[in-house]
């Protein structure tokens, strides 16, 4: 398998951790998203989005196959090497838990990514307040993901063991810290990126500790 992301790309963060969890090696090629790199001829003819990550695998009649957008991916992983998963429990767990991955993946993320940002910038809106815009977003989603495992048993987002609401929290966490959100009203949120962060898996998927980080 190779892996194309991006030190810092949220998305690709939660791939690395999957990967981690599952005990699969990568190979792992890398986009200078700040550069453009993730709009280069090469990478639009495997994604069109110009997006990371994506997933180049090695399995299927006539080799591999690409994958795109990081839930995705995320699950065919979940599917093809099901131990640990990262979808357990019975059909409403399993909502409950794509459900705040969601919110994290869908609705917070993308409208505060570095796209929607620059777009902003290129507006004319000051610096200012496209960080506050940035700042907003995440305070306000990360607030009702804390609400949403209300009443949830840990240490993990939801039980013993992380999910894939888990590989989305930690990497949205670590945006929230680089815009400047205040995360102390946050305790259960904070027990679970804890908890994580106990993990080999998790501490090997952090930007600091990628081959192309800055």
């Amino acid at each position: 398998m190779r892996l194309h992301g991006y030190f810092r790309s949220s998305a690709a963060w939660r791939v690395r951790i999957a990967l981690n969890l599952k005990g699969l090696d990568a190979e792992h090629a890398f986009h200078h998203l700040r550069h453009g790199g993730q709009r280069a001829p090469d990478f639009l003819r495997l994604n069109p989005q110009g997006l990371v990550p994506a997933l180049e695998t090695d399995d299927g009649p006539g080799g591999g196959a690409v994958l795109t957008q990081s839930l995705a991916i995320c699950e065919w992983l979940d599917e093809t090497h099901p131990a640990p998963p990262l979808l357990p429990g019975d059909a409403r767990q399993r909502a409950r838990i794509r459900a705040f991955a969601q919110a994290i993946a869908c609705d917070i993320h993308p409208v505060q990514n570095l796209k929607v940002l620059a777009r902003l910038r290129g507006l004319g809106l000051p610096e200012a307040e496209v960080t506050g815009w940035a700042r907003w977003i995440i305070a306000d989603g990360l607030a009702a993901c804390e609400a949403l495992l209300a009443g949830e048993p840990g240490p993990f987002c939801f039980g013993d063991a992380p999910t894939l609401a888990d590989l989305c929290l930690v990497p949205q966490l670590a945006n929230g810290r680089r815009f400047g959100v205040a995360l102390e009203g946050l305790p259960r949120l904070l027990a679970a990126e804890a908890a994580c962060a106990a993990l080999p898996a998790f501490r090997a998927a952090a930007p600091d500790r990628q081959a192309d980080a800055e």
